[in-house]
């Protein structure tokens, strides 16, 4: 073994032993824990290299070593591809997302089981609207002169408003307003769909230029992109466990949290549904994130990407079980979405 390749062992046994123990490492945990088939001294040797290169640090003035947020990110790095989870893990993520009714209830499921399994915090980012395309209008009368529309789109969302006609109308028209609306929108993206109906009732027969051009304008206000974006988070207890990770900064994490904003940013970048990004420590922009971990990933359906999903966590933690139940959440939750 190379002594590069010998070097990059021993910080990937001091991230293992460390994640798992909390306790800084020693030379001489590593020889007895690791069979690298080398002498305690030259162990010792490695770690100074790697101290001096930045990847490991000592704490205080134990023996023991910690790695830095530079030696988080070679590991991570140096991960060849994220490990696939075990048949049972697979089958319990396929149970207990298959219960779910509605997005709402995916969304909920999702963030309760990568929270179980990573026992991190967990956050997923409702689809965002400008990427979702038309799925179906339907248009329900209540009474001759009051529909129902509810628009569903491609990411499950389904969106529900009531039109007052001024005027009654009869099943045909309702019927032709129906054809006209859904020749207008369906599959079409969000953006696309609302420029579309706004220009329809200068298109259409005298008969109905009213009654469409009433329902135009409700569904103009449901396409255009809601300015509020929306996260659903799970396990945020979980972080207590690891007070220690966060010295003095536990409650700034929270509080960051709980605002969602910084959260949001970070998961409207991911992008990518196949790559699970990672951002340790300080490469997170904002402060407050900077004792933290964030794994992330993009899902979506027919290849488009409707939102982001991932964990935040201590520095300290299993990056490649965490990367690999992002990964396979996400991909789960592509498939729901899609089959809908």
């Amino acid at each position: 073994m190379q002594a590069e390749d010998r070097r990059f062992e021993v910080l990937r046994a001091i991230v293992a032993d460390y994640v798992s123990s909390q306790e800084p490492v020693g030379s001489k945990a590593i020889v007895e824990r690791h069979k690298l088939g080398v002498s305690s001294a030259t162990i010792r040797n490695d770690m100074a290299s790697l101290e001096e290169d930045g990847y490991i640090t000592q704490p205080h003035t134990s023996a023991g070593r910690i790695p830095t947020d530079k030696g988080y990110r070679l590991f991570v790095d140096r991960l060849n591809q994220v490990k696939p989870l075990s048949g049972a893990e697979r089958k319990a993520i396929t149970n207990f997302l298959d219960g779910a009714v509605d997005l709402d209830d995916v969304l909920r499921r999702s963030v309760r089981l990568l929270a179980q399994l990573t026992r991190q915090v967990a956050v997923v980012q409702y689809p965002t609207l400008s990427r979702s395309t038309v799925r179906h209008l339907e248009v329900v009368p209540i009474t001759p002169a009051k529909l129902t529309l509810i628009l569903i789109t491609d990411s499950g969302r389904v969106d529900q408003r009531m039109v007052e006609l001024g005027d009654v109308i009869s099943e045909e028209e309702v019927s032709r307003l129906r054809t006209l609306l859904n020749t207008a929108m369906v599959g079409q993206k969000l953006v696309d769909a609302s420029a579309r109906v706004a220009e329809l009732p200068e298109h259409v027969p005298n008969e109905l230029r009213d009654a469409v051009t009433r329902v135009c304008t409700v569904l103009v206000e449901s396409l255009v992109e809601h300015p509020e974006e929306r996260l659903v988070l799970g396990g945020t207890a979980n972080l207590t466990r690891s007070v220690a990770d966060f010295p003095n900064a536990l409650r700034d994490l929270l509080e960051v949290l709980e605002e969602q904003v910084v959260v949001l940013k970070l998961l409207a970048a991911t992008r990518d549904q196949r790559t699970v990004t990672v951002h340790i420590g300080e490469e997170n922009e904002a402060e407050e994130m900077r004792t933290a971990s964030v794994v992330s990933i993009g899902y979506g359906a027919h290849g488009t990407v409707l939102g982001g999903m991932g964990v935040v966590g201590p520095t300290r933690m299993d990056y490649p079980g965490t990367m690999a139940a992002v990964h396979a959440v996400a991909a789960y939750v592509g498939q729901i979405l899609g089959a809908r």
